[in-house]
């Protein structure tokens, strides 16, 4: 091999590193040099200056044919051939001649620019010879460009080596079928299992033809236009015979199927476009300037690129809409556009928010069913509410007086604790709160929740006014709805939310005035209060009297036909009979279950009735919490009147006790204790009625004269009434195990007050026996017998008297013990009000310095 032959291959492997590896290609490109090398660029020209004098006067004469601009070249050329500097003096004149035949650059234009118009034709350039610069038959060259292009020389080079591009009318055909999702001839998808993973082209090697890099990448660029169009496709003929599938994905395949057809429409005028280009190639016959003109005015791939460019980002979103409605469903699917809608692009944001007007008009026409009939038609499971299969058979309510009496059964009334009760739902407040239920992820995001919480209590209001309140007035409020509500679609998002606004206003203030006028529900409120919590004074006290004698008997030997007798007594003889007679037959006396050893006082309660609708807000967990409270103050009550019983008989037997003067300290002692016990109790009394019960009515009325909000707000209300009654009545804390602590002790307190009055009445009896046996000493010292030793009764005797005293200090001392333990545990309690009853109950620190005493002795 020659030195220049080596020369040539190192230069080769420098510039193209991977023909080190390519026999092949290395033999092309070194004979590729060897060529220009013999061409006319590498060999020089004739250096005849004469001659090149001789072209460069006759081309001067072309320019200025009055010869004076020759006699100045004749000129200079003599100057030039004179001076000794110059050495390579013909190359110089080559080069200027060289220059003086470029013809001039054309001035930017406006034809430059990005255009769908086709460029203007131009003459199809000859081939250049090797001896193009040298002149022919004596006649200078054509006026043209003097070079060749890197692509027009590696066509010519290709074309020598027996392989040429492939025709552009070709691949285009090509091209068209793959925008279609279609193999061509000499580009293909690739096969695979799975339709959707066909993304990869190949391109068929034929050996007379040659496709170019940059027609490949535009041929790549072209074809992902087909592949996503065959995904969409795909997906709309997917779910075209597919059943079940719901209305808001109907929609989104006939929208893009709609778009699908524009796409067709474009296709075939493109197709169009292509049979005249490949006429054109079929009529021509060698190189023709006008029909060179005509083919320069048909379709090309890189004219295809900007036709197709506007679908290939339609495509580009439908894929992604196709991509996640396989996953999405219904509502979901909505919220999905809807996150493509915020973009920048405002190509991107108009093609969704069209897409989005026609996917969403399913879910528009259920909405407005829904927030203006109370309606739910929603058989695909699209929609943000949805009905529990279990009651959607309920479409309404029978009214039936319902008691509370089978979800209690001991329930912490008796000797029990006032555990966690479970509360239960039925009638009404089921119907209400389970029949249909919000799922949030189906809920648009264009919507919001916070408009969406009022769609559901619109649309559930109207049905449980339709089906559960039997309201008459119903055809007059969905008449007002139909007045407000407009067109909902999503091009009117601020229509859509007045419309939410007006139609949840309407519905919400409908219900309240079923719930407050036609069914009176404050009146059962104000009855509850008045009989359950002990709000009637005089009623409680007339029923505590009567009751009295009976209650203390053993639970077994009580009839529940007494207790209602009783009642019935008791309201005839209270203001109570001023009641609405509704009001009054919903009212019953009735016994818990009970246990061996337990009395009246352990197992009775009184109950309040109530029916559809009205027991969705006073629901059976409601009503247990009623009798929770009932069975604390029945407590409280029945404590303050034992005192006041005690205290009018200590205080009217004084007389009696002055006869035994060696009793006086006991009785000053026991009425210490007494009163201590008395203010223990009216203090409790006043926090629990006024400011527990009372501050939390005012509270629930001023909740109740707003109207404000819906039902469930109401049944909200309601709940925390009754919660801030139970919490603050029964000294309820957060802190676990507290608050049945703190309720012990109160209830300790409670029994010890009976055992005190039970030990006092002893030693009452005590000093009425012994006072009646000294009045009898001193009547048989006047000599007058007065008395029998049958009717003296050995319960009460000089000896049992130290257990009497004993007992009655006892449980005193225990008293006190126990509200000191109260008073203190209150002074740590969470609750502010708590804490001011421990100061109430601590009147003037008694027990503090009660409790500083006590340390002081114990040092």
């Amino acid at each position: 091999m020659s030195a220049a032959a080596l020369e040539l291959e190192s230069l080769v492997y420098s510039l193209v590193p991977w023909a080190r590896q390519d026999e092949s290609l290395k033999r092309q490109l070194v004979a590729h040099c060897e060529e220009i090398l013999s061409s006319h660029i590498g060999h020089s020209v004739e250096k005849d200056i004469g001659h090149l004098a001789d072209l460069i006067k006759r081309h001067i004469l072309q320019t200025s044919p009055t010869g004076s601009s020759t006699l100045r070249f004749t000129n200079l050329l003599s100057r030039l051939l004179e001076q000794p500097v110059l050495n390579r003096k013909h190359a110089s004149l080559q080069f200027l001649h060289s220059l003086a035949s470029t013809p001039a650059p054309t001035p930017l234009a406006t034809s430059f620019l990005p255009s769908l118009a086709p460029p203007p034709p131009t003459r199809p350039s000859s081939r250049l010879t090797s001896k193009a610069s040298s002149p022919v038959d004596g006649r200078p060259p054509p006026r043209g460009p003097k070079g060749k292009s890197k692509a027009e020389i590696l066509r010519e080079y290709r074309l020598q080596m027996g392989q040429p591009h492939i025709p552009e009318h070709l691949i285009l055909r090509d091209t068209l079928y793959l925008l279609q999702g279609i193999s061509g001839k000499y580009v293909q998808f690739s096969v695979t299992k799975d339709a959707e993973q066909n993304k990869e082209l190949i391109f068929a090697e034929d050996p007379r033809y040659y496709i170019p890099a940059p027609t490949r990448a535009l041929i790549h660029r072209l074809a992902e236009v087909g592949y996503l169009y065959q995904r969409v496709d795909s997906f709309v003929r997917e779910r075209e015979g597919k059943v079940g599938v719901g209305m808001i994905e109907q929609s989104l395949c006939h929208h893009l199927q709609t778009q699908l057809t524009e796409y067709y429409r474009l296709i075939a005028v493109l197709e169009s476009q292509m049979s005249i280009v490949s006429q054109t190639k079929v009529e021509a016959n060698g190189v023709d300037e006008e029909r060179g003109r005509e083919e320069e005015t048909g379709l090309t791939l890189k004219r295809l690129d900007v036709w197709i460019e506007d679908w290939r980002l339609r495509m580009r979103m439908m894929s992604v809409c196709v991509e996640g409605a396989r996953d999405a469903h219904g509502g979901a699917l909505v919220n999905l556009i809807h996150g493509y809608a915020e973009n920048g692009d405002p190509f991107i944001r108009k093609f969704t928010n069209q897409l989005l007007e026609e996917v969403s008009k399913p879910f528009f026409a259920t909405l407005h069913k829904w927030l203006f009939s109370g309606e739910l038609y929603d058989p695909f499971s699209e929609f943000f509410v949805a009905v529990d299969p279990e009651l959607a058979h309920l479409q309404y309510m029978q009214p039936s007086v319902q008691g509370v009496g089978q979800l209690a059964s001991d329930g912490g009334f008796g000797g029990g604790d006032f555990g966690d009760i479970s509360e239960e739902r039925a009638g009404g407040l089921q119907l209400w709160e389970q029949k249909y239920r919000f799922q949030e992820d189906m809920l648009p995001a264009f919507v919001g929740e916070t408009f969406g919480r009022k769609i559901f209590s619109t649309g559930k209001s109207l049905n449980f006014i339709r089906y559960s309140c039997h309201d008459s007035d119903w055809v007059a409020t969905r008449e007002k709805l139909s007045n407000t509500g407009g067109t909902l679609k999503y091009s009117d998002i601020v229509g859509l939310e007045r419309s939410i606004d007006t139609a949840y206003q309407i519905a919400s203030q409908r219900l309240f005035d079923v719930f407050f006028d036609k069914y009176r529900l404050l009146d059962h409120l104000s009855a509850l209060k008045h009989y359950l919590l002990l709000g009637y004074g005089d009623f409680t006290e007339q029923l505590m009297d009567t009751l009295g004698p009976s209650l203390s008997r053993p639970a077994n030997a009580l009839y529940r036909h007494n207790l209602t007798a009783t009642l019935e007594s008791a309201l005839r003889s209270s203001n109570a009979q001023n009641d609405s007679p509704d009001v009054l037959r919903r009212l019953d006396a009735r016994m818990l279950e009970y246990s061996h050893g337990e009395i009246g006082w352990d197992v009775f309660t009184l109950e309040y009735k109530v029916d559809a609708p009205i027991d969705t807000v006073l629901d059976p967990a409601a009503m247990v919490k009623y009798l929770k409270l009932f069975n604390h103050l029945w407590r409280v009550k029945r404590i303050e009147s034992t005192l006041n019983t005690s205290w009018m008989r200590i205080a009217g037997g004084a007389k009696t006790f002055l006869r035994i003067p060696e009793l006086d300290y006991d009785w000053h002692q026991i009425r210490l204790v007494m009163a201590e016990m008395i203010h223990f109790v009216r203090q409790l009394q006043a926090y629990c009625h006024l400011e527990v019960m009372e501050c939390a009515w005012q509270d629930l009325l001023t909740f109740v004269q707003k109207k404000e909000g819906d039902l469930d707000a109401l049944i909200e209300n309601h709940r925390k009434y009754l919660d801030r009654m139970v919490k603050k009545v029964l000294l309820l804390s957060p802190k676990a195990g507290r608050e049945e602590n703190l309720l012990n002790q109160v209830r300790d307190v409670f029994i010890l007050v009976l055992q005190f009055r039970e030990a006092t009445d002893d030693l009452y009896n005590y000093c009425l026996s012994e006072s009646a046996r000294r009045d009898a000493e001193k009547d048989a010292a006047r000599g007058v017998y007065t008395r029998t030793e049958q009717g003296t009764d050995r319960r009460y005797t000089q000896e049992s008297l130290p257990g009497i005293l004993d007992r009655v200090k006892d449980y005193g001392a225990s008293f006190s013990e126990r509200v000191q333990a109260i008073v203190l545990s209150l002074a740590s309690h969470p609750d502010l009000d708590c804490r001011f009853l421990g100061i109430r109950l601590s009147f003037s620190d008694y027990y503090k310095m009660k409790k500083e005493q006590q340390q002081q002795q114990r040092a």
